[in-house]
């Protein structure tokens, strides 16, 4: 049984996959708030070239 316990308390795995779930979250809030911040200026620009091609 001890051994068992020293064995689940050396397992890295899990904290291997928490690492890299926090990342790819990171990474998704900051593509999140990049789109958000030039989404406004993307839209202008769309409307002025859709308005310059009629």
């Amino acid at each position: 049984m001890r051994q068992l316990v020293s064995k689940f308390l050396t397992d890295q795995a899990g904290a291997t996959a928490i690492e890299y779930c926090l990342i790819a979250c990171g990474i998704a809030f900051a593509i999140i708030a990049t789109v958000q911040g030039i989404g406004p200026q993307l839209n202008t620009k769309f409307t002025s070239v859709n308005s310059s091609l009629k």
